[in-house]
């Protein structure tokens, strides 16, 4: 059996979907279609279809006939790459800090894309946010074990770790904790009887009639929601008007409306209520408890609306001492090993990251695929669901996926064929159009991205 095919149905059997459906997927193409050791187009390809595929059995629940998906290896795996460009140019990515730094006795990264996380990590050196250099961060490291870093980082809700091994990271707790839960996990929180969705057309496509409210903003989570508006799906994108972004916004937010609230506010907080009443699914990525602390955690959701499909993401899953730690792709590739494994392959004698956030986009995948299989188990029985999905989780299953040998020899693909162009409120938008490809109902983009705060907060 093809190693996309076996993936596939593993990640089926874990949300309980009926097995006749994978007869319905075509997955052409094999690993490596990226340079990697690591099976990113595996993993790429596979979370992709489960998100297309649980997308049209839910469809098919609401009455319209299955149909034929195929998601092409490669195309996935451009596709996680996240690549675009705005009138031609491609975004500025990386802050001014951020990267792998030496130590003392190792290396750190540091995630310094927004100001509050890069000066907060340039006061632990020492150092004046307002007048460092790289140079002076990087001079100023070299007196600093790599541990102690990461731990004084933590202590202050920083986004910093050191780089590990993938020995020196199963043998801490976290690791452990890690290691004993599964991929991801599909909750009844609560009873409802099912929830009425509007019929089905043939020609719709398989999400039409749900309305999502997505409470994310680094990319997992708009990957997430993304899918589901290329599947069909109403997707209201909620940001703070005081919390900052980052340019890949205008890319994953293909598809959604775009409102502001700020939930510190008692009106907006009225209207947020007004939105849940309506929607079947509420997907968010803040840290751990932060929205549960204004009332909108998921047992507050599924009392106030009961049906609802609550999907959460986490970096480090919900079990162990990082519970509560931030992070982001490249921190969560750089605790877990996968950097130094990818380096010690290059034998370069330096760390290597993936060729793509690929714990960041996989998890994004498994979010829509988990939001779609828990409304599937609303409609077949009722309940309230609670969907949660972390790196970490995802990181443990990549590397479970096992190693390619010669990988990083792969030559990297032609992105050309998989692009399309649009205009957006950003300027012209050339990204990558869905790989999912459904024979009845193709996925697309209806909206055109646009900048937060564009929409009114309202169906």
């Amino acid at each position: 059996m093809p190693a996309s095919i076996d993936t596939l149905s593993r990640l089926w059997r874990l949300a309980g979907l009926p097995g006749d459906a994978l007869s319905f997927i075509d997955l052409p193409g094999h690993d490596p279609v990226f340079p990697s050791t690591f099976a990113v187009g595996t993993a790429a390809q596979s979370t992709v279809a489960a998100a297309a595929l649980a997308a049209c059995e839910l469809a098919h629940i609401r009455g319209a006939p299955r149909q034929r998906v195929s998601v092409d290896m490669t195309h996935a795996a451009v596709e996680c790459t996240g690549h675009f460009t705005l009138d031609g140019h491609p975004p500025d990515i990386w802050g001014a800090f951020s990267g792998l730094y030496r130590c003392a006795d190792g290396y750190v990264r540091i995630h310094a894309n927004f100001e509050h996380h890069q000066d907060g990590a340039l006061r632990v050196l020492g150092l004046d946010p307002r007048t460092a250099k790289r140079e002076d961060a990087a001079r100023a490291l070299l007196d600093w074990r790599a541990a102690d870093f990461e731990d004084a980082c933590a202590q202050r809700g920083l986004v910093v770790t050191m780089l590990r091994t993938f020995d020196e990271w199963d043998a801490t707790p976290q690791a452990r904790a890690i290691a004993a839960q599964p991929l991801m996990t599909i909750t009844r929180i609560g009873d409802a009887p099912p929830r009425a969705l509007p019929p089905l057309s043939a020609n719709d496509r398989p999400l039409a009639g749900v309305r999502v409210l997505d409470f994310t903003r680094i990319l997992a989570g708009p990957v997430g929601g993304r899918a589901l508006a290329a599947y069909g799906a109403d997707v209201m994108l909620v940001n703070s008007p005081h919390l900052p972004n980052i340019s890949a916004i205008a890319d994953t937010s293909r598809g959604k409306r775009s409102a502001h609230l700020d939930l510190h506010d008692e009106h907006a907080r009225a209207t947020l209520w007004r939105l849940i009443d309506e929607a079947h699914v509420f997907s968010q990525g803040y840290r751990p408890g932060g929205l549960a602390a204004l009332g909108f955690g998921p047992e507050a959701l599924a009392e106030r609306r009961p049906g609802i499909v609550y999907v959460s993401l986490t970096a480090y899953g919900t079990e162990g001492p990082w519970a509560d730690r931030r992070g982001f792709d490249s921190l969560v590739q750089t605790a877990m090993g996968f950097n130094a494994a990818e380096g010690e392959a290059e034998g370069a004698g330096k760390p290597r990251p993936l060729p793509m956030q690929m714990l960041d986009m996989a998890s994004g995948f498994l979010m829509a695929f988990g939001a779609a299989a828990a409304m599937w188990k609303q409609q077949r029985e009722g309940g309230s669901w609670h969907v949660e999905v972390s790196l970490a989780q995802t990181g443990h299953w990549l590397r479970g996926l096992g190693r390619i040998d010669g990988g990083l020899q792969a030559a990297k693909p032609d992105f050309a064929p998989f692009m399309e162009r649009q205009p957006s409120g950003f300027g012209e938008l050339d990204a990558v159009r869905p790989s999912a490809q459904f024979a009845r109902t193709p996925a697309r983009y209806e909206r055109a991205s646009e900048p937060p705060g564009t929409s009114d907060a309202r169906w």
